[in-house]
């Protein structure tokens, strides 16, 4: 049996990647409770061997005190077309509850945190691959909220001594056992292509194809939610006194629109079907990070590059999902 080294509260640790985070805490022995109201994750997303408290940041006082060795905060609505038709609703989680969440860290003496932020932080790019020092310059609600929080970190670390670590995902998928993508709606590349290939759609839409890139289609950097999990258990390590550190994730590959859906074709031995539609406003040609920073203070490296590997554990995590809808 493994020894217990430290207790978290994980909170949104009932969706995709705070799920896969909590499995991973616990597998290295440590103690975690799970903090989440369900409003976009599942009861059965959260490890077994985890507390469980249904609720909201933003009452989070009531639960944390001393005995907390830290925070790993994913209670964030993250869809961005949403934030555009609805940006109170972003301000006043995401903003709003992460003020909450601080402040309940300071009352109760927990001084570590790391933070799920994200490339949307920095809008469209001057110039790739992204560093952390790019300019910030979100084209939505979301992504402005996700930078305000970033802010309002770096000011606590500064004025109370809080130990943070902001780790900006780029493109996060696969799937790790039980952890999966399962969004409603679904707006993601991956398992929007999987569904095709189960025959839940009948064709992926491929906005536009004559970017200036290889095959005319969009490229963006994946990253492994599992490889993404491992990074915050470094960055648990990592962290300092004081300092706020920001940390972008990804390959540092790009793979396009074209080359997932051929991938996505090979995995499963399903047709899938493309529809090429108009160019999205905003959409960049070109998404890519640059994770030398995670490489070298985190000591992170990801292990799971192939996009085949990434698109192979999100279709079985897909097959076993529509077996148990049967």
């Amino acid at each position: 049996m493994k020894a217990v080294t430290s207790r978290y509260l994980v909170t949104g640790g009932a969706g995709y990647v705070g799920g896969t985070v909590a499995r991973h805490l616990v597998e290295a022995g440590h103690e975690v409770t799970v903090l989440d109201d369900l409003s976009t994750g599942f009861a059965e997303g959260v490890p077994a061997g985890a507390e469980f408290i249904e609720g909201r940041i933003q009452d989070a006082a009531k639960w944390l005190d001393g005995s907390y060795g830290g925070v790993l905060h994913f209670a964030a609505f993250s869809q961005v077309g949403e934030s555009v038709a609805k940006p109170e609703k972003y301000w006043e989680n995401n903003v709003g509850g992460t003020m909450a969440l601080l402040a309940a860290m300071r009352t109760a003496g927990v001084r570590k945190l790391v933070f799920s932020s994200t490339a949307a932080t920095y809008g469209e790019p001057e110039s790739v691959p992204i560093t952390e020092s790019a300019r910030t310059a979100p084209t939505s609600p979301y992504g402005a909220s996700k930078l305000a929080v970033d802010h309002m970190i770096g000011g606590e670390c500064a004025a109370h001594g809080l130990a943070a670590v902001s780790l900006r995902y780029f493109n996060v998928a696969g799937a790790y056992g039980a952890c999966g993508e399962r969004h409603d709606p679904e707006s993601h590349l991956v398992p929007l292509v999987l569904e095709v290939a189960l025959g839940r759609r009948e064709a992926i839409n491929v906005y536009g194809d004559d970017y200036p890139t290889p095959d005319g289609t969009c490229v963006r950097d994946y990253i492994h939610v599992a490889d993404l999990a491992e990074a915050h258990l470094l960055a648990l390590d990592a962290m300092t006194p004081g300092e706020h550190l920001v940390c972008n994730l990804g390959n540092g590959n790009g793979f396009s629109v074209r080359e997932v859906v051929e991938t996505v074709r090979r995995v499963t031995g399903h047709p899938v079907p493309e529809v090429i539609a108009a160019r999205r406003p905003g959409d960049p040609a070109v998404l890519v990070a640059s994770a030398e920073t995670a490489r070298e203070r985190l000591g992170w490296h990801p292990s799971r590059p192939d996009l085949a590997d990434i698109v192979r554990d999100a279709w079985a995590f897909t097959q076993e999902r529509e077996r148990g809808r049967a």
